[in-house]
């Protein structure tokens, strides 16, 4: 090729058809795993002062009937492919190197007891915070405590902790009490948040807001079989 056929930035024709392989995430929620406890005990750790034992956890998934524990899994795989090259890439990964990983990103867990679902506990990586992912979490919990037949759901909440008492509040939590001292890292007390019925009407409420989270979170949830939501490519 010669000087005066070079595309003005000096790069051969085929670099500029390259694709991207920025790796973009989607999502599932299913129901924790053994194997999965080192993953949760570090978001746990990043996200509260006095985490749960890995005895703890193993208690609650495989000796606790009460318990119901889940986990949001990140899914990141490469776009595909738009050019000959980039296929034959696609390709050679495929068949030389795993095709995506995976990572455990957040958690949350309840325990049903005659009709009650108690959140034990929610939480999301720091790293991976802002992205509604919460919200995800906390309408998956949700939508199971129906379909095992909760008929009312309650929960704690740090009285500092505002971004979480509006998502409870967004979801129908109301305060209707207060714990004295009930955080032992810093005798922090806690609001008593309770939401009430878990019924049709409610559901169908659950739905418009997991929709609305669908707009822009692509993700699977094999907490509710066969309901998958794919979000709109950009």
């Amino acid at each position: 090729m010669t000087a005066h056929n070079m595309p003005p930035n000096g790069s051969r024709p085929h670099d500029t058809l390259r694709p991207s392989y920025t790796l973009r995430p989607s999502y599932t929620l299913r129901y924790m795993q053994p194997d999965d406890i080192p993953q949760v005990v570090e978001v746990d750790r990043l996200s509260f002062p006095s985490p749960w034992s890995p005895r703890s956890y193993g208690f609650e998934i495989t000796d606790n009937p009460s318990s119901h524990m889940f986990v949001l899994e990140a899914l990141s795989a490469p776009p595909r492919a738009n050019n000959l090259r980039g296929l034959l890439r696609e390709l050679w990964q495929r068949f030389n190197r795993p095709p995506h990983t995976t990572t455990i990103i957040g958690y949350a867990g309840l325990w049903l007891i005659a009709g009650e679902a108690h959140v034990s506990t929610i939480a999301v990586h720091p790293a991976s915070r802002g992205n509604r992912l919460g919200e995800l979490l906390l309408n998956a919990l949700l939508w199971r405590a129906l379909l095992l037949g909760g008929e009312y759901s309650v929960l704690e909440v740090r009285v500092s902790n505002l971004s979480a008492q509006a998502l409870y509040q967004k979801y129908g939590y109301e305060t209707v009490g207060r714990r004295k001292a009930y955080y032992r890292d810093n005798n922090e007390d806690a609001f008593l948040m309770h939401l009430a019925p878990l019924n049709d009407a409610y559901q169908a409420r659950l739905q418009t807001w997991r929709s609305a989270l669908a707009q822009t979170i692509a993700f699977v949830d094999q907490l509710v079989e066969t309901d998958t939501h794919q979000a709109p490519s950009t």
